[in-house]
């Protein structure tokens, strides 16, 4: 017997849209007359996988990817346009800001409703009151209008209410980065109970490094569509470098005389092999090709390091460091070592320059342009990771 309780097989979901931009009254009309102008579009297309009992599946991805659309069909909020969808066991769910509260009661009233949709009897959500409300920390809000509370209350209440009922299945959307950081504590330390009680997660986040460490599995999701699914820090990582080309695409900028070009670069680790991304603190060897239109004497190699969104972290040259390039004639290559790079997890873009030992000649600029993953467990803050300890006197 399959200990499998999600299978999603084949499943599409297909919302018809209608068309926008200006358009006259006449082809108004006529369009009204013909049913309206409509496109088809595919939010979820041939989707398939599975989840065995007690597991953690994470789920990444773009913004439009079709994320929240498949938590929803989990959810039974909506049904898909094609495939299957079977759960088995009590299934709880936090989709979006609110989902399931009804404004113009109040939050005792709410908690109620949602155990009467869950199947609950009201006796038991009687007995389990209390705990929701202390989770919650809404005890002199309790008997106000929903309506009344912040978008943080919402989300204190809604994800207090969905653990809370005690599921067998947990459903959770990019909804607790709402809260503020005690309660988001408060909610990872609940969720990690759920883990050892043997309950089976799906998350939806945006946040990385968060949704490796949950995760036992992740599945990575791009147009509507299974993209990978796997081990948590392999697909992160595919999704990072991913991710930085598209950053790399938007933010490289490029300039120079052109005398000499940087005419290729490839990243490898201290054995020499061609990597796509690093592990914090272990050796990063970059070859920086060139090719030069004649002879160029005394030029200074630089290099710098950006974090996603192009602030630059780190940068260096050759005449910084104390290396003399005498001459660069033709086709050739020069060698940049990087033994100890401590980085946070994510992903970084590299710069490369080429210019005259005076700096009054750009030969060649290239920003942003070649991006690398970075590995890493730690959970400290800040796009650095550097080594520390503590001791108590």
């Amino acid at each position: 017997m399959s200990n499998n309780v999600i299978e999603v097989k084949n499943v599409g979901k297909m919302f018809r849209l209608k068309d926008g931009g200006t358009r006259t009254f006449k082809s108004a009309a006529l369009g009204w007359l013909r049913g309206g102008s409509r496109h088809d579009f595919w939010a979820l297309k041939d989707v398939s996988f599975s989840v065995p009992k007690g597991e953690t599946l994470g789920i990444i991805g773009t913004n439009g990817a079709g994320k929240s659309t498949l938590l929803s069909l989990l959810a039974g909020t909506m049904q898909p346009t094609e495939g299957t969808v079977v759960s088995k066991g009590s299934m709880s769910s936090l989709l979006e800001l609110g989902a399931g509260f009804h404004p113009d009661l109040t939050g005792r009233e709410n908690v109620f409703l949602y155990g009467a949709i869950m199947g609950i009897p009201r006796a038991q959500m009687q007995k389990r009151f209390d705990a929701v409300v202390d989770f919650a920390g809404l005890a002199e809000f309790i008997d106000q209008p929903v309506k009344r509370y912040s978008s943080g209350m919402y989300i204190r209440l809604g994800f207090a209410v969905a653990v809370e009922v005690d599921p067998e299945i947990l459903l959770i959307d990019e909804v607790l980065a709402v809260g503020d950081v005690a309660f988001q504590k408060k909610c990872m330390d609940k969720m990690h109970d759920f883990k050892a009680q043997g309950k089976t997660m799906l998350i939806v986040s945006h946040d990385l490094g968060t949704i490796q460490k949950m995760s036992d599995r992740i599945m990575l999701l791009n147009n509507g569509q299974v993209l990978s699914i796997g081990d948590p820090g392999d697909i992160v990582t595919s999704y990072r470098t991913s991710s930085g080309q598209k950053n790399a695409d938007s933010l490289k900028k490029e300039w120079g005389t052109g005398d000499v070009k940087v005419s290729g670069v490839e990243f490898l680790d201290g054995a020499g092999e061609t990597v796509e991304d690093f592990t914090a603190g272990g050796e990063l060897v970059v070859r920086i090709s060139y090719k030069a239109e004649k002879r160029i004497e005394n030029p200074v190699f630089g290099f710098s390091i950006s974090d996603d969104a192009g602030t630059i972290l780190h940068g260096s040259n050759t005449q910084i460091a104390g290396t003399t390039v005498s001459v660069v004639e033709g086709e050739g290559s020069i060698t940049l070592y990087l033994d100890k790079l401590f980085l946070s997890a994510g992903s970084y873009l590299f710069s490369f320059a080429i210019h005259s030992d005076d700096h009054k000649t750009n030969y060649h600029r290239i920003d942003n342009a070649f991006p690398i993953a970075c590995r890493n467990d730690s959970t400290a803050v800040g796009p650095c990771s550097f080594p520390s300890r503590w001791e108590r006197v």
